[in-house]
């Protein structure tokens, strides 16, 4: 299907959110649409809405918001979204998936601070830190795929059958995926320490 022409906003609020998507999905990514604006309009309170409710916090929801359209537009132009009729359910059920990790790395950090936030202990100088400048350099020479795969394991603490099935590859090309990224990750950080 062809892309739709430019609309007015009272032309683009009468068409459906499925001739919407058909329209962004048909546009290179980084060419800002009437039609993006008019997707994000109808679904962002929503969204936002849903945000405060789990997340509890202002700014968090926000942040969801920018999330779960950043991921829906890149997914409707990499044509991973299977039914674009139904793309409020893609966008709320995204929402749903990104607030769970939030909340579950949320918890994470609570309970490590619990645990591990002794203001009593004088903290020693560590022998080695790391150049976060460097880290960040040796993390873009990942692939793309690969770096996903760090995240969604490390942040998101997904295992691996649900890394594969999120990606669509395989659990075990997950695990030899991370395994690999890990290593070159490693190696470019401490290059002195490679074998």
């Amino acid at each position: 299907m062809g892309r739709m022409p430019r609309s007015s906003a009272s032309t683009l609020s009468a068409i459906t959110d499925e001739m919407l998507a058909q329209t962004i999905a048909s546009t290179a990514a980084g060419d800002a649409t009437d039609e993006e604006a008019e997707l994000y309009r109808r679904y962002a309170s929503r969204v936002r809405l849903f945000g405060l409710r789990h997340l509890r916090d202002q700014s968090a929801a926000q942040d969801l918001v920018q999330q779960v359209f950043v991921v829906t537009l890149e997914r409707l132009r990499r044509g991973e979204v299977r039914n674009l009729g139904a793309i409020g359910s893609f966008i709320l059920g995204t929402s749903r998936t990104l607030a769970g990790a939030q909340r579950k790395i949320e918890h994470r950090r609570r309970g490590l601070h619990e645990t591990f936030d002794d203001r009593t202990a004088v903290a020693m100088p560590q022998a080695e830190t790391l150049d976060l400048q460097r880290v960040e350099r040796c993390l873009q020479t990942l692939t793309p795929r690969d770096r996903m795969i760090l995240i969604l394991t490390f942040y998101a603490e997904k295992p691996a059958a649900d890394i594969g099935a999120e990606l669509h590859i395989a659990p075990a090309a997950v695990r030899v995926a991370r395994h690999r990224a890990l290593t070159r990750l490693r190696d470019c950080v401490m290059p002195e320490k490679a074998i």
